[in-house]
């Protein structure tokens, strides 16, 4: 399906306007992961580049594989190509991406490698990265994407240091929730470093021409309540706030995965102006816990998105009606996984469109 940008109802493009705070209808529509191994077309380009690293520094093909998604389906936002872990990469922590195990880093645990961290770095090591952001913005004027925003991202602090903390993904993290009960002076350290280095990662790309944020906090929801004040919202309270007083134009999507509850408070503490729900909250209630000042991004099932059909329709309709008259934002719950079949994502598009 080769889809075209949605003709302008507003002078303002449809995501901007959701977040400047207009409820738009139909809702915009964009899917996390949506540039990735689903796509063929992605599959020839990342074939290319063995080192997946490697190609989250090519701006070419970067901004190649972002665009992908944009000309085959017409979504409403573009998000820049990247990795959540190419942030400790820049600080020179280390990473690699290893076939069948996923990212691979040093194991973080002690002020001695906490101090090895070189933020003075990250604008000079992600420099390829800022001109990815560059080319996507020409390439969505230059290809006639003039309602497509354009999102740049970074990992939100806790779940970055997770990963630097276990040396990789892991089911629990249980290594990171121990050291932050066992040394929380140590923890709020990595905490400080990351806060001002994704500010000064984040602001690169507005400069670059991103003209919305997302803070990635995929592992939130492993901790106590307690923890999630202190090592999920203070942090993005932080980030949004310096960001704003930087780029007081530019909105801050925050995706607080797993929170529950904890939802309300992190959309009205963090001053973000979206806040994404994974696939397990009801949209309803999360609407009602965040407020009205909030617009809200999500959450279809995506194994709802591979097996299509019926059931499709049914999980996307369930949404469009619990939603419908508020300020939505239309996503999954959670990244596109490689087995959807791009059908669907046509499919999907068009319903949305059609609300």
């Amino acid at each position: 399906m080769n889809a075209a940008p949605r003709p302008p109802t507003s002078a303002m493009k449809p995501l901007l306007s959701v977040l400047a705070g207009e409820k738009v209808w139909p809702p915009p529509v964009w899917l996390m992961r949506q540039a990735g191994r689903y796509l063929p077309e992605y599959r020839a380009v990342r074939a290319e580049v063995p080192d997946f690293v490697a190609l989250c520094l090519d701006p070419v093909r970067a901004a190649e594989v972002t665009l992908q998604p944009i000309r085959r389906f017409g979504f409403d936002a573009a998000i820049l190509f990247s990795d959540i872990l190419m942030l400790p990469w820049a600080l020179g922590h280390g990473l690699a991406f290893k076939e069948g195990e996923g990212p691979v880093l040093p194991k973080l645990r002690d002020a001695a490698a906490l101090d090895r961290l070189d933020p003075t770095q990250v604008r000079s090591r992600l420099a390829p990265v800022m001109e990815t952001v560059t080319r996507i913005r020409q390439g969505l004027a230059g290809e006639g994407f003039d309602r497509t925003t354009l999102i740049g991202f970074a990992g939100a602090p806790f779940t970055v240091a997770c990963y630097m903390i276990e040396g990789g993904g892991s089911k629990d993290f249980a290594a990171t929730r121990a050291l932050a009960y066992a040394d929380p002076a140590l923890f709020d350290r990595l905490m400080d470093v990351l806060v001002e280095a994704t500010v000064d990662y984040l602001s690169a790309q507005v400069e670059a021409g991103a003209e919305v944020l997302m803070l990635f906090d995929s592992w939130a929801g492993v901790l106590s309540p307690t923890l999630f004040r202190r090592h999920v919202i203070v942090p993005a309270q932080k980030i949004v706030a310096r960001l704003a007083a930087l780029h007081p134009e530019t909105p801050v999507i925050g995706f607080p995965r797993l929170a529950g509850l904890m939802v309300g408070a992190y959309a009205q503490e963090t001053g973000i102006a979206a806040v994404g729900l994974d696939t397990g909250m009801d949209p309803l209630a999360a609407a009602r816990l965040v407020g009205p000042g909030i617009a809200v991004q999500g959450n279809l099932d995506p194994m709802a998105l591979v097996a299509g059909g019926t059931a499709l329709r049914g999980e996307a309709e369930a949404i469009l009606t619990a939603l419908r008259g508020q300020r939505l934002i239309f996503n999954l719950g959670h990244g596109i996984v490689p087995q959807t079949p791009p059908e669907h994502v046509g499919a999907l598009v068009e319903q949305i469109r059609a609300a």
